[in-house]
């Protein structure tokens, strides 16, 4: 039925009766008017009719890219530092972080080898030595304490790049080591020294940890370059490997116990009580 020519729509040679009247328009909401009784010579006028603007669900749904999800996961890890000062990089907090690429692997591993605080422990490290008279071919005096603080930083730069870089790019395994936090204490410390041999693949399985194995005797084989004749040898490489595989299980027992307590910037997913 077409409207008149003010816009009005009128019924008539209607049946004696009860009436419903509904109006409806595209992307309009639907009026319907309450029963009308007619009877027989009734006339009616209704008032007027508003339509309103038809209610519409709007579904947004948002994705990132693997990569992207692991970079900001990573953000928030470079944040992460003990006391606020000292690196806790290595350590994810969230058990299903997403996977790193090898960019991320690298850079991860650069950031460590290179951040401030790295180079005053290098520094430590070499009064140490030069205060025990260890490696004693590099003789005392500034030249021999910055042989050994070249050593020092040579050891941790080629085990952190081989063996949280290289080797886990090459054998697509994660780097990180993942905060447990539940369980006994014996479970949890059991945990953290395994995984000094065992690692999460980027499959997300578990897998004998080839890459820091590897890496830490391949920082200790080198280090035959740089040490004194008389103290190079198969005995200097496995002794050194030895101690950085025993130093790293006990790293990683400070870090399931000790670390998150003391570092602000753990993120929010990390914050659940033990």
């Amino acid at each position: 039925m077409a409207a008149d020519d003010s816009g009005q729509f009128l019924f008539s040679n209607l049946a004696p009766g009860t009436y419903r009247l509904t109006v409806q328009a595209e992307g309009m909401g639907t009026f319907v008017n309450a029963e009308i009784e007619l009877k027989a010579g009734d006339y009616r006028e209704l008032p007027r009719i508003v339509l309103t603007v038809a209610t519409t669900k709007t579904e947004v749904e948002v994705t990132a890219k693997s990569e992207e999800v692991a970079q900001a996961q990573i953000t928030l890890q470079l944040e992460q530092r003990v006391f606020g000062v000292l690196p806790n990089f290595y350590t994810s907090y969230l058990w299903n972080a997403q996977k790193l690429d090898a960019r991320q692997k690298f850079r991860l591993a650069l950031h460590s080898v290179l951040d401030p605080t790295a180079f005053a422990g290098y520094g430590f490290i070499a009064g140490l030595q030069q205060a025990t008279d260890q490696y004693p071919g590099y003789h005392q005096g500034a030249e021999g304490y910055g042989k050994r603080y070249g050593a020092a930083f040579a050891n941790d730069a080629i085990g952190r790049i081989m063996g949280s870089a290289v080797y886990p790019s090459l054998f697509h395994q994660d780097p990180r080591y993942f905060y447990k936090g539940t369980g006994s204490k014996k479970s949890r410390a059991w945990y953290a020294v395994s995984q000094a041999f065992l690692c999460r693949g980027d499959n997300g399985h578990r897998e004998i940890n080839f890459s820091h194995i590897l890496g830490t005797f391949t920082a200790a084989g080198m280090s035959n370059l740089y040490h004194p004749a008389s103290d190079r040898g198969i005995g200097l490489t496995f002794s050194t490997g030895l101690i950085q595989t025993a130093g790293n299980a006990a790293n990683n027992v400070v870090r399931e116990f000790l670390f998150k307590r003391l570092t602000p910037k753990v993120p929010n997913y990390g914050q659940a009580e033990e």
